[in-house]
């Protein structure tokens, strides 16, 4: 049996080597029942993950897990961020990218909350209206995020069915009770990719009482048709309790660089910047996000390479007789087999070809697989892939 020797400090104070503590001296580590009860965000498997494992070059592989934008960045974003490196010795300044924002949807500057990421503005949310005894609710199959925001500050989470695998508006209303303070809403929806109308949204949002926090996730929004977008920003005039959620990782390729916003009612957005982390969005961020505001030409080359690429990725579906759920975003789910395990085969057998999808086991989906819309090129090897799998 080891004997460990005390070490001293500078003070004298005696120092115990960390293999010598046990559960019961780390009462901290056991006071907290709701952070065990989180599951962890499981990402996409990394490129170089799978590379070590199954011994493939790196270059061989396609990644088509994580809703990342196969063209990448804006032309004009890289550069901006390539300038941005020469002030890498300052701290970040937010202010133009804050002011850019405001002009871009018509709101004061003091509405823009910033975040690294747009996941890091979902847990500013649940920091500021959740707490031990506040509920928050959401939809089956909704984003992973929303119940470890709420679960990680102590919140209960209400979790109401999917409706065609989406939001149940009007259950979700109804699931609504005295100590709930936040819904979350994802549209188009992650992990499924269905949609709710502007006009559902806008009863709904008519109907919540306005003590509740609605936050409108719109990761996604940028895929949406023409006939199907919507202006949310515009709602919070009327809805003060609305928080419209964007993001500059998707349709933007800027996932890399972690930065995404929030929009609400200046008292809100007060609240937010209050528990918000000073520098939360780095230089380089800061000044790729401005330039990609500008960038339209890249938007919609995103947009029609998007649109192809769900087509085929869809003829390819139904020529092999895969049911699928219709997407509104840049990713499609869809049914590997009846049986639970024909995901996980499947999964498997696409991971030996070198093509990397998510499987939605973690999501309550065990019998289905995610792909995100890429490249022709990287649409082709998947389908290619997926036959080999299949059969």
């Amino acid at each position: 049996m080891l004997e460990f020797q005390p070490c001293l400090s500078r003070s004298g104070q005696i120092l115990m080597p960390q293999s010598a503590f046990n559960d019961d001296a780390l009462p901290a580590l056991s006071s907290l029942p709701y952070i065990r009860a989180i599951s962890a965000y499981q990402p996409g498997k990394p490129i170089t993950e799978l590379a070590r494992e199954m011994g493939l070059p790196v270059e061989s592989i396609v990644k088509l897990a994580s809703n990342e934008n196969p063209l990448g960045m804006s032309p004009k974003a890289k550069e901006a961020a390539a300038a941005a490196l020469a002030g890498g010795e300052r701290y970040p300044d937010p202010f133009m990218l804050t002011a850019a924002l405001a002009a871009r949807h018509g709101v004061e500057a003091n509405q823009i909350v910033l975040g690294n990421g747009s996941n890091d503005v979902l847990d500013l949310v649940a920091r500021v209206f959740l707490d031990s005894g506040r509920s928050a609710v959401a939809s089956q199959y909704a984003f992973a995020v929303y119940p470890i925001a709420t679960l990680s500050v102590g919140g209960e989470m209400i979790t109401v069915p999917a409706q065609n695998y989406g939001h149940d508006l009007e259950a979700m209303r109804l699931a609504i009770r005295p100590d709930t303070h936040v819904v979350w809403i994802a549209n188009p929806n992650n992990p499924t990719g269905t949609f709710l109308s502007a006009d559902a949204l806008c009863a709904f949002l008519s109907a919540v009482p306005r003590r509740v926090a609605v936050v409108l996730d719109e990761a996604y929004t940028d895929y949406l048709e023409t006939d199907e977008q919507y202006d949310a920003v515009a709602w919070v005039r009327e809805f003060p309790n609305l928080i419209v959620c964007r993001t500059f990782s998707k349709i933007y390729g800027m996932a890399g660089l972690r930065i995404g916003y929030g929009i609400a009612s200046a008292p809100v957005a007060d609240l937010m910047n209050r528990v918000r982390q000073p520098f939360n969005c780095n230089n380089l961020a800061l000044a790729s996000a401005i330039a990609a505001l500008e960038d339209q030409e890249f938007l919609a080359k995103s947009h029609a390479s998007n649109r192809e690429g769900r087509a085929t990725l869809i003829d390819g579906f139904e020529t092999s007789g895969l049911e699928y759920i219709p997407s509104r975003g840049n990713f499609i789910t869809f049914k590997a087999g009846a049986d639970k395990a024909a995901a996980t085969v499947i999964h498997q057998k696409l991971l030996r070809q070198g093509v990397i999808v998510r499987p939605l086991a973690g999501y309550a989906m065990p019998e289905w697989l995610r792909v995100t819309i890429g490249a022709p090129s990287e649409n082709a090897r998947f389908l290619e892939a997926l036959k080999v799998a299949l059969s």
